[in-house]
């Protein structure tokens, strides 16, 4: 695939690092203002870096716009003449909808969005990903690169909002969960590396068990609790201090959030 990444900022690079550990490129053009910022990708085959967005446009089928969401419509009128039909535009830009997209490049071209979270530095991203009419005839395309770094799942734009927050903002959710657990281990004995350790290890392995077996999570719990047990006894007390129901509305209320500053922008 020949791709460019217009924007190369943190996401920018946690993609750009994971398609080329994954070879998944023919050539890949790497575009910011401020080259010197991406100076570590000098020396890889087939990579290239420049200050010039045109030239990134030019030399590539695939562009996966990366920029600050406040130059996005800039950075769009800027290369809208160079883009094609064999040009598949993929934007990971929040909050920046696809019809005002198709304002700037037009309708007649796939356009396509893509919301990763910071797990894709480490190849563990949940992308979700829709597209316009056009776009939807390549939309397997942007799967395949996301699916490198991490899984992906297609969803209608109006759902973007909603897996922002179960997605985007879901990471630091789990990180709380995790910190806690690591609370937990410390008072129980054990010293804050290894609390994280087994925190960090444990919440690896109950998703894992979940992506593998595709079981409900009520199954999984199912094989760990038994009757009068410790962990039905934890479960329990967890639930009447509120677990599931505070997760639930800490998450809507962050959707909320979101919907409030979309008004606001409109």
């Amino acid at each position: 695939m020949k791709i460019a990444i217009i924007g190369t900022g943190n996401l920018g690079k946690s993609i750009a690092k994971g398609l080329i550990t994954t070879n998944a490129i023919t050539t890949l053009y790497l575009s910011k203002r401020n080259t010197d910022s991406i100076a570590e990708f000098e020396g890889y085959k087939n990579v290239f870096i420049t200050s010039d967005n045109g030239e990134a446009v030019k030399n590539s089928d695939i562009l996966i716009l990366a920029v600050q969401p406040a130059h996005l419509e800039h950075v769009l009128q800027d290369i809208a003449g160079l883009i094609t039909e064999k040009h598949v535009v993929i934007s990971t830009v929040t909050g920046f909808l696809i019809p005002k997209i198709e304002e700037i490049i037009g309708s007649d071209q796939f356009i396509i969005r893509a919301m990763p979270n910071t797990a894709i530095a480490v190849g563990k991203s949940m992308t979700c990903i829709c597209s316009n009419a056009l776009g939807a005839k390549r939309i397997k395309i942007a799967q395949a690169i996301f699916n490198r770094l991490g899984h992906s799942l297609v969803i209608p734009e109006s759902q973007m909002q909603a897996a922002t927050v179960i997605c985007a903002s879901g990471i630091a959710f789990w990180m709380r969960l995790i910190r806690a657990s690591t609370q937990a281990a410390i008072q129980l004995g054990f010293d804050a590396k290894e609390a994280q350790e087994l925190a960090m290890y444990t919440s690896e392995g109950a998703a894992n068990l979940l992506i593998a077996n595709g079981h409900h999570p009520e199954e999984e719990i199912d094989r760990v609790t038994t009757p009068q047990g410790c962990t039905i006894e934890g479960l329990n007390e967890m639930e009447h201090k509120g677990l599931s129901s505070s997760l639930i509305h800490g998450m809507i209320a962050s959707y909320n959030k979101i919907s409030n500053i979309k008004k606001e922008q409109l």
